[in-house]
């Protein structure tokens, strides 16, 4: 399966962007509103029109970075907050970053990638956190699709993912997800294992 940067690009062509809720997703504006370190370096991977990193920026959070493979919503995250540095603001695959951060934020990147990919996500995350670096954010804990984005899984798969590179802090059923996925997301912190 071949998820490229044409296929998302006819994504945002064509507005099939049902994974975007138009606004900043209830359970990571609540992890962001206890955040007191405006200094924490942010990585949105497959950000897409990212209302997290929008938020943020808001917030006072200056080091903010969002990449994704479709430069349509990096323009739009440029249009909406023109202040927002371009250069944060990162057209290219994830699987080839090289900086380091202190927090990334999940948010439907994990279920757009091919299933085969998501030991590679685990490594990948792993290497892009500086020590004591914390992955925070949303996975699906339904079936969902198994030809096509967004693909599911459920709670004992992605800690399979995660227990070799992370430490566990949380996994736990949302209790203030949006409407539409109550009772299909899991909301998790893990934290880069000290080796």
């Amino acid at each position: 399966m071949n998820f490229n940067e044409i296929f998302w690009e006819n994504k945002y062509k064509a507005n099939k962007i049902g994974w975007d809720l138009g606004e900043i997703s209830p359970p990571l504006k609540a992890y962001i509103d206890q955040l007191t370190n405006k200094n924490l370096k942010i990585l949105i991977p497959g950000g897409g029109n990212s209302h997290e990193a929008v938020y943020l920026f808001k917030k006072g959070f200056k080091n903010v970075f969002v990449v994704d493979l479709s430069k349509i919503p990096l323009e739009n995250i440029q249009k909406r907050i023109p202040d927002f540095p371009p250069e944060q603001l990162i057209h290219g695959n994830f699987f080839d970053l090289n900086n380091h951060f202190d927090l990334i934020l999940e948010q439907t990147f994990f279920c757009a990638i091919d299933p085969n990919l998501r030991s590679n996500y685990a490594v990948k995350m792993k290497e892009l956190l500086l020590e004591n670096g914390k992955l925070v954010g949303l996975l699906f804990d339904a079936k969902l699709n198994d030809d096509h984005p967004p693909f599911g899984g459920s709670k004992e798969e992605y800690l399979n993912y995660f227990k070799p590179h992370f430490d566990i802090l949380t996994t736990e059923n949302c209790y203030n997800s949006i409407q539409s996925r109550v009772g299909m997301e899991l909301f998790f912190i893990v934290q880069k294992k000290n080796t």
